[in-house]
Order: structure tokens, then sequence, then C-alpha cells
């Protein structure tokens, strides 16, 4: 049970503040915005693609732009994504930012890939943004994650399953491998967000309904 004196130091541990708030804002916002940025919509259209919004499973990322069958622009949109959390944590190195807050600045890229308010704040669901944030915190981290979500894709098929199974998977490879706190807090959360946001793809795998990795969306 935690007593009065050990709860600052735990608080530290998690979120230790060792800039100025100014900086610590600023670099946030920036983080933000960079992770705001709509790579599956913007590729789609310089690609004249349909909107990835309108059909499969209307999630702006790079699975559902696979659905249209050019690959190219859903590796340009997988790039992009994951690229925005690397970038975000650039940044803030750049700006003088602790490294040890680079994990919340890395959620903070992630919460806007997920809740862009470019896109209404209806964004993706955050896998590839997610990859390239632990690839920049930690790139073992970021290479265990993958490697699962890699495994099961080409295991399963499913997507959605391997993106499920990862997110399990990464908090427990921080721990693991001995990662600070305040690395290990902001990836539980971002691996509870895309838990939550993969909640209609675990109701269809159980139901037998999930489109596999390639499918393409159906014509009408």
């Amino acid at each position: 049970m935690l007593t009065t004196d050990m709860t600052p130091d735990l608080l530290a541990r998690i979120l230790p503040l060792d800039a100025s708030p100014m900086l610590l804002l600023s670099a946030a916002i920036v983080a933000y915005l960079i992770g705001c940025i709509p790579f599956a919509v913007v590729v789609s259209k310089a690609f004249g693609l349909a909107d990835p919004r309108s059909f499969g499973s209307g999630n702006p990322g790079a699975t559902n732009v696979l659905r249209t069958g050019n690959k190219l622009a859903a590796l340009l949109t997988l790039l992009g994504d994951a690229a925005k959390g690397a970038i975000a944590i650039g940044v803030a190195a750049a700006l003088g930012v602790p490294s040890d807050l680079f994990g919340w600045i890395g959620l903070v890229a992630f919460l806007g890939h997920v809740f862009p308010i470019t896109l209404g704040f209806k964004g993706g669901k955050g896998v590839s943004t997610s990859a390239g944030v632990l690839l920049a915190l930690y790139w073992p981290l970021g290479l265990a994650t993958l490697g699962t979500w890699l495994f099961m894709a080409f295991t399963f098929r499913y997507s959605s399953l391997s993106a499920i199974t990862a997110a399990l998977m990464a908090p427990v490879f921080a721990v693991a491998m001995g990662l600070p706190t305040s690395v290990v807090v902001p990836v539980t959360i971002m691996a509870t967000i895309l838990l939550i946001k993969h909640a209609g793809n675990l109701r269809r795998l159980m139901a037998g309904q999930e489109t596999k990795i390639g499918s393409k969306k159906k014509k009408s």
C-alpha cells in the first residue's frame, strides 16, 4: 500500500516534469498537430482513390486503404502514420524536452492520430502511429511489438487480431525490458485506447465476420 511519502516519488516517476511548462505545452501542441495529419485521406486523394472513410471499415488507416487494391497508397499511408509518432518525438528532442518525457510526447501524437481536429476528432485506430512511437522510444520494444503484429498477421491474416495481440503485449514487453515507469504508463494508455478502438473488430472476429488482410472493398 502506498504511503503519503511515496506518492510524490511515484508521480515523479510516471510524469517527470524536468522542463518548463511552456516548453512542454509547445512540444505537446506540436506533437498533437503532427498526429493530426490524415495520411490515409491525403494519400488516397493524391492517388485518385475514394475517401477511406467511405468504404470498408471506414477507418482512415493503411489497412482500409489497402482494400482499394492500391498497395503503394497503403504503404505510403502506413509509413506516413508511423513517421508521425517518431517525428513528434524527434521534434521534442530538438526543442530540448528531456528524454524521460518522450513517452508522453509520443502518446500525445498518438492521440492526435486517433482524435484529430482535422477530421472532426474521428481518426484512425493508431496502430501505425503507435508503432512509430515505440520504435522511437526504444527500438527493441518497437521491434518486439512489430514482430508480434507480423507473426499474427502472417499466421491468421487478420489485421485487427494482430493489432489487438500486439497492443496487449506492448506493455508486457516494456515491463520485461525494465523500461522506466514514464515509458510503461504512456505505452499502457496507448494499448488500452487501441483495444477500445478495436472493440468492434473483436466482436466481428468472434462472430467470424472480420475481413482478412488484402480483401478489397465490396462493389455496390
